[in-house]
Order: structure tokens, then sequence, then C-alpha cells
């Protein structure tokens, strides 16, 4: 893809995203994002991150963000992006691009990561009509990337300790739970996301540990319409003061 093909979406003040038609993001990567709750002290990584949005979003002020975040994507042109932002803003002592498979992994080291994190294809194998685009067909069908293939490049790399957060469609909770449990991770923390109150959840955040104790927090819904467009917390995430348009 040309690079006049690029569009750039502001984050803050000090970082915009380069992104396209193969390579965006929507609302999950930033509930992701946040409920991961990256610290500063942290080594992290970001598999089959894109555009590498869900990382991104912890360097939006220069004082933030954890110390080193590798990204990972099987796709070159995700790849492309991704650097191109990382140049623009001048995280390149901080987010490192990787192009390569999770599943045969080689540039990072075993047991170092503090935080992997992880927007997973969420269509089983067999199920939904797949999409004719590549891009969109990696990103959602479990083609390239199994969620048992996930767990195990995330129990490789994470410290005794360690966290693995991903966000699912609520039909594949017990796919999700069983994987981390495979792997020698426990699930710890639980969320589901809601359009609206009493409406059933359209996506749930889970936060596995590795070599936890069993005891999983069940938190509550989080809400993603409020009066007038999304809810006060939504709009936190965003960093928006309220849903007026602008």
């Amino acid at each position: 893809m040309r690079p006049e093909a690029y569009q750039f979406e502001k984050l803050s003040d000090t970082l915009e995203i380069c992104v396209s038609d193969a390579h965006k993001f929507g609302t999950d990567a930033f509930l992701l994002s946040h409920f991961a709750r990256a610290r500063r002290i942290d080594r992290c990584a970001d598999l089959g991150t894109g555009c590498g949005i869900v990382a991104l979003l912890w360097y939006r002020d220069r004082e933030e963000g954890p110390v080193h975040t590798d990204c990972v994507d099987i796709q070159p042109l995700a790849i492309q992006q991704l650097e191109v932002t990382v140049e623009r803003a001048g995280l390149q002592d901080r987010v490192r691009p990787i192009l390569g498979d999770i599943r045969r992994l080689t540039g990072i080291s075993r047991e170092s990561l503090d935080l992997v994190t992880c927007n997973p294809p969420y269509k089983a194998p067999g199920s939904g009509i797949i999409s004719a685009q590549e891009s969109d067909k990696i990103a959602r069908h479990e083609t390239m990337c199994s969620l048992d293939d996930l767990c195990a490049a995330a129990a490789r790399l994470l410290k005794f300790g360690g966290r693995l957060c991903i966000c699912q469609r609520p039909e594949r909770l017990c796919d999700a739970i069983c994987a981390m449990r495979d792997h020698s991770m426990e699930p710890k923390r639980l969320r589901f996301v809601t359009q609206r109150p009493g409406r059933p959840p359209w996506l749930f955040l889970l936060e596995g540990k590795k070599g936890a104790k069993p005891f999983l927090q069940v938190e509550k819904d989080l809400i993603i319409e409020g009066p007038g467009g999304f809810s006060r917390e939504v709009l936190d995430i965003y960093r928006k003061k309220d849903n007026k348009v602008r």
C-alpha cells in the first residue's frame, strides 16, 4: 500500500496513529488497553497488534506508558503502519514493531514480560462467513492464530505472575478460560461489556495470571451507552469531556 493511502488519527496532543482501510481500530481496543492496566515498570507485548492501537494508547502522554512494549503482527502492512506511527511519535526507544508469527516467535526472550495483551480473532474455525479481504480474515477468524496458540505464546513470554489480558465474544468464554488454564494461567479478572443496562453482553475482558491460584473476580459490567451518547466511564477511557461532536 502506498503511503498516500494512510490516514492519521489523533490519540492525544503528542500522538497520532497511522491507519488504513486494512488496519484500523474500534472501541474494543480502547476497552482492552484500559482493562490491562499497564504499569510504567512493565515490559509488555501486544500480540496480533494490527495498527498497534492497544499498546499505543498507553503512550498518549510522554510521561505515561510501560518501559517497553513489543508489538507483534504477521502482516507486513500492519507493521509498516506501526513503524510510521512510532517514528512520527519518537517512540523508537519504547515501542518495537516485530513482524512475526506468534506460534514461532523468536524476537522476544522467554519469561521476560510482565504483561501480554491480545485482541484475538473472534470467530472459531468453521463459524461465521469468512471475510473476503485477507487482513479482515486474519483479524476476525482463527485462520492464523487460535486461542490455544495465543495462550501458549503468552505462557512462553510471561514471567511467573505475569498477566495475559484479552477481549472476546461471550460465546468464547469457556474456550478462553480453558485455554488459559491449559497453559498454566489462572483467570483472575472478568468483566462483561454491554451496550446499555439490561442488555446481554457483546464482549468480555479477561485477565489470566501465570502460576496463580484459582480465584476469579467478576467486575461490574462496563456500560457503553449513557445520556446523549457514551457513558461517563467510556468517555473517560476515550479522554473526552462530553458527548458533543467535535
